[in-house]
């Protein structure tokens, strides 16, 4: 499948847009649509002629860039913008927007002679993270007025996702092996414009048969005849040799079209070989492939999930062990100056800004682990920041950082650093609800020195059937080998001899991400695009798992479906 792999990232970025300065592919192109209602009127003797201008802002600089304008619609106050914006979408970035309503009454493209009629500020991924990713706000920006109100809605570009599964059986190959049968794989190929053949499938080889019965394999429609239905699509057939010097049995070509008719006659081909049609008159062929079944299947990406009504819900976790260093010291790690956040707050905030906007409700439940409580001083390895055991929930991102603020007056730090209790309880609320309406992601702040390895990895191994995923920062100078293991890129993590059915953890190290200039806001963006890059492939691996289809997923967005993770 090698073939297939490397043309499908060309297609990709021939796609999308690569961006040089991020080293980035986007993840998909998003539309958005515009529409306002109850505008103001600016105009005497009839209604305002609308326009809607789009800024993007910078990551670094922060400035405001004009990306693009609609059209104008004459005469209205409730226009329906007919102009689209396309723009590549990153889950992992924080990609802040302006909408600015202007009436306009001359022709010129200067704005500032121009009616501002109002404007509204949001993230794509408020957008896309709304119920249908349709998203109404108010629109402001004139004192003492009420502007009317914008509406947004995103929809993803879809250049042919769709996947195809075929199987075919062999009949009276051509005998190749002196001693015994011969050992028959296929190799599919899409033609090209310019009449050249691009290898896209192998099939395994089935050993010592005439008559082999291949697997069933699935391969895109795009890497098969790039979305040309009628394109060629060249097979050949090999008798397989351990020298690598596999014997030409034949080929036949079909295409698309013809393959997707299914088993029928139409799709039984004569396996032919040029060069012994050649040198004997009486030869018919050697051999034929017939078509067992084909389907085809969309694939399904994170935003389809999203838009029919998966809802991310997102835990924080924080390392109160002592080894973090007493709190009242600038040299801790829970320092608090009063000029600038630690690195506790810096992790929080740039992970927890991207991921509120999928969260409908934006309460998020916040846990501590490592400390000794008041009064009795009993230690926790799972405990409410807020200090209300029936109610951790915090109101947003500042209301966690509120919280972790308090906690650090009243408890004291202690030990040890055990992450499976923290694990274990999201696990619990995630394993209550796996029909694909909520997805829990878990962010565990540390300094690294972990206490329970084994049972952290057993509940890891057990969280990858759930729909969760562990996002680890590591803060601080400790050495992180035990982090890296979890994280589990190069070897899949085990426990008690049974593999993780997926990979469900991130680790990054925050010292990695410090800006050399002392910019932070650089800092938390780059911190927060490499700790959730993996995010949107690890929701997806848990739906393909499970059989689950977006549409198949619950809507409701209301605050009465099934909570966040609660402490206990």
């Amino acid at each position: 499948m090698e073939g297939d792999v490397t043309d499908k990232q060309e297609d990709n970025a021939s796609v999308c847009e690569f961006d040089p300065i991020t080293g980035n592919i986007p993840a998909t192109k998003v539309e958005i649509t515009v529409s306002c209602r109850d505008l103001l009127d600016r105009d005497t003797f009839s209604k305002s002629d609308p326009m809607c201008v789009l800024y993007t802002q910078g990551v670094e600089c922060k400035q405001w860039r004009e990306f693009g304008r609609t059209e104008v619609i004459d005469n209205t106050l409730n226009p329906d913008f007919v102009r689209k914006y396309i723009l590549d979408y990153f889950f992992e970035e924080k990609q802040t927007l302006r909408f600015d309503i202007y009436d306009i009454d001359s022709k010129s493209p200067d704005l500032s002679k121009q009616d501002f009629l109002g404007q509204a500020f949001c993230t794509l991924g408020e957008i896309v993270g709304s119920p249908a990713s349709r998203l109404e706000k108010p629109l402001g920006g004139i004192p003492g007025k009420t502007c009317g109100t914008i509406i947004l809605t995103a929809e993803e570009l879809g250049n042919c996702r769709d996947f195809a599964t075929m199987q075919f059986c062999a009949n009276k190959l051509d005998k190749k092996d002196f001693f015994g049968r011969s050992d028959p794989f296929m190799v599919f190929y899409r033609s090209n414009e310019d009449g050249t053949f691009t290898i896209c499938h192998k099939t395994e080889v089935v050993k010592n048969t005439l008559n082999p019965v291949w697997q069933p394999f699935s391969i895109p429609v795009r890497a098969l005849c790039n979305g040309d239905y009628d394109r060629s699509i060249k097979v050949e057939v090999y008798d397989w040799d351990r020298d690598g010097s596999h014997d030409f049995i034949g080929e036949f070509t079909s295409s698309f079209r013809d393959l997707s008719r299914g088993q029928s006659q139409f799709n039984v081909y004569e396996v032919v070989n040029a060069k012994k049609k050649m040198k004997k008159r009486r030869y018919i062929n050697s051999g034929t492939v017939t078509l067992l079944a084909f389907s085809v299947e969309s694939e399904h990406t994170f935003l389809d999930y999203i838009k029919a009504g998966t809802q991310i819900h997102f835990t924080v976790a924080i390392d109160f062990t002592a080894s973090n260093g007493n709190p009242s010291q600038s040299t801790s790690l829970h320092y608090m100056n009063p000029y600038q956040m630690n690195a506790y707050a810096m992790a929080l905030k740039a992970v927890g800004e991207i991921i509120q906007d999928y969260d409908s409700d934006k309460m998020f439940p916040a846990l501590g682990f490592g400390a000794k409580l008041p009064p009795d001083g009993r230690v926790s390895h799972e405990f409410p920041l807020n200090g209300n055991v029936d109610n951790p929930y915090c109101n947003g991102i500042e209301g966690i950082l509120e919280a972790y603020h308090q906690s650090l007056k009243t408890v004291q730090l202690y030990g040890p650093t055990n992450f499976a209790p923290i694990i274990n309880h999201v696990a619990r609320y995630a394993a209550d609800v796996q029909d694909g309406s909520q997805y829990f992601v878990v962010l565990i702040i540390t300094d690294g020195v972990i206490s329970d390895m084994a049972q952290t990895k057993e509940a890891i191994v057990n969280g990858a059937k759930l729909p969760m995923s562990i996002i680890i920062v590591g803060v601080g100078q400790a050495e992180f080998d035990a982090m890296v293991e979890l994280d589990g890129d190069d070897i899949r993590i085990s426990s008690r001899g049974k593999l993780a059915e997926r990979d469900i953890v991130q680790f990054v190290p925050f010292r990695d991400y410090m800006d050399r200039t002392g910019n932070h806001v650089l800092s938390m963006a780059r911190l927060a695009k490499d700790v959730l890059a993996e995010i949107p492939d690890q929701l997806i691996s848990y739906m393909k798992s499970k059989g689950i289809k977006p549409h198949h997923t619950p809507t409701d967005c209301s605050p009465s479906a099934p909570a966040s993770p609660v402490a206990v």
